[in-house]
């Protein structure tokens, strides 16, 4: 897609990889060229589930490029360069696709940010997850502060953060920040592995659950269920619901057409 971000598609499967060696460090041409691939995807029809990873071993992503920050040092004005980050995270976190981050190495900082806006999350089991912003004298500005405390909780997120120390991925899968640990060496192939059953599903379905799910967490309950009312009533209007019902009762695997 661009010189430092690539993607290959197979199966209906997307495969983003962020390649800006040697740590994948969260420069400003690699929030640009994730934010093209990004929506180049959400419209693209082939493509069922997204997954996001970095190039080599080493790194998902190392977290944000620090040569970058002198110039901020007491600049005026700078929230709307970081809003400006922050759309391209959101675009992946609001994508109506599932999505599914393969922490291959250490996701520090804005590394571990980018992985939280993902649905899913796999670390190969020599990753380490953390948010070290507080020892640079910062706080975590990627949307860290308000991610991680939904996912994990308010308590264990504010200790990640006060103290920067970082996890290991078997911490990690304890406390629920990621869904599976897995040998180093072998997330891309179990990610796959589960992106391949996850689209063999119908994306008008995957897609509500996932509004479901990430609108109404932050919704009164009523409201919430309401929501999935909607949400429910719209599904019985797709191509896909009469085929699933159909060859249910055919005794037979749907083919889903996601219309």
């Amino acid at each position: 897609m661009g010189n430092l971000v690539t993607l290959e598609k197979r199966e209906g499967i997307a495969i983003v990889t962020i390649d800006n060696p040697p740590l994948n460090v969260m420069c400003k041409q690699v929030v640009m060229e994730l934010g093209e691939t990004f929506s180049s995807l959400a419209d693209d029809p082939e493509t069922i589930v997204v997954i996001l990873t970095g190039a080599g071993q080493k790194a998902f992503m190392a977290g944000a490029d620090i040569k970058e920050f002198p110039q901020l040092i007491g600049q005026r004005g700078m929230k709307a360069s970081v809003m400006e980050t922050h759309d391209v995270l959101n675009q992946i976190d609001f994508l109506l696709k599932p999505t599914i981050a393969v922490l291959n190495g250490i996701a520090f900082g804005g590394g571990c940010e980018l992985a939280l806006t993902c649905d899913l999350r796999i670390a190969e089991e020599h990753a380490q997850i953390g948010l070290p912003e507080i020892k640079l004298g910062l706080f975590p500005g990627g949307g860290g502060t308000q991610r991680l405390p939904r996912l994990i909780g308010e308590a264990k997120a504010k200790e990640l953060m006060f103290t920067g120390d970082p996890i290991s991925a078997q911490e990690a899968e304890r406390i629920g920040l990621v869904n599976k640990t897995v040998p180093s060496g072998e997330g891309m192939e179990a990610a796959f592995q589960l992106a391949k059953r996850i689209s063999g599903y119908s994306l008008e379905a995957l897609s509500r659950i996932k509004r479901a799910v990430d609108l109404g967490v932050e919704a009164p309950f009523p409201a919430a269920i309401e929501l999935e009312a909607e949400l429910f009533e719209e599904v019985f209007q797709t191509e896909d619901v009469r085929e699933g019902v159909q060859a249910f009762i055919e005794k037979r695997k749907p083919v889903f057409s996601h219309r």
